[in-house]
């Protein structure tokens, strides 16, 4: 059995007619996150009326856009926020 095709990140980017070198890429996630929260990808401002219809349907239709579809949303996620670091001392 032949194992199902792998659609990958840059690809997505390609598809929806975005840069989809490095650079392009960080540039894009570094300028339109995070998303507002509660706001899934498809539904934020950031497309055009085809690019938020086709990572709609990449998601419903669990298709092989769905995984660099789901790749985006997190990384357009805020950052985790930091651990502060804890100071024991003892007495």
């Amino acid at each position: 059995m032949m194992p199902a095709p792998t659609t990958r990140f840059s690809q997505l980017f390609a598809q929806l007619g975005l840069p989809d070198d490095p650079a392009g890429i960080a540039g894009f996630i570094a300028s339109h996150r995070p998303l507002a929260p509660g706001l899934r990808l498809h539904e934020s401002p950031i497309w055009t009326d085809s690019q938020a219809a086709f990572l709609r349907e990449a998601v419903a239709q669990d298709a092989e856009w769905s995984g660099p579809a789901d790749q985006l949303a997190r990384a357009l996620q805020p950052p985790a926020p930091a651990k502060a670091d804890r100071v024991t001392e003892s007495c």
